[in-house]
């Protein structure tokens, strides 16, 4: 069991950036692919980065491509996601996520996929 708890949303004029950190809990973070995915209101969940158990690989929306990087800190427990150049379409709730993954060194895009989720946190990027 894997419980993950975002911070580092917030209110932030168009072109600004924000860091959001995904604290999980458990001593086996590093088996773990994270992911990141957003809801905006009347939305369904999308897809936003991707990192390998490693962290060498990364993977992302076309739309955050070139703006967002996705890292983790396996000896802190963490993943975050640097959001730069925001745009008012980022404005979402983004939900961190974890997939047990002990023999694969890839990423993945999709949400059924992911195992665990944690409640979010509110981004909102004013024009």
């Amino acid at each position: 069991q894997v419980q993950l708890v975002e911070s580092g949303g917030g209110l932030v004029q168009a072109g600004g950036s924000l860091r959001l950190s995904c604290a999980a809990s458990g001593r086996t973070f590093s088996t773990y692919v994270m992911g990141w995915f957003r809801q905006a209101p009347g939305k369904g969940r999308e897809f936003v980065a991707s990192i390998s158990r490693s962290g060498a690989s990364t993977s992302y929306a076309d739309s955050v491509k070139g703006r967002f990087t996705i890292s983790r800190d396996n000896a802190k427990n963490t993943v975050y996601l640097q959001m730069n150049s925001l745009k008012p379409e980022d404005t979402a709730v983004y939900h961190c996520a974890a997939k047990g993954a002990l023999w694969y060194s890839g990423t993945y895009s999709r949400y059924n996929e992911y195992d665990y989720w944690g409640q979010g946190t509110q981004v909102t990027v004013s024009s």
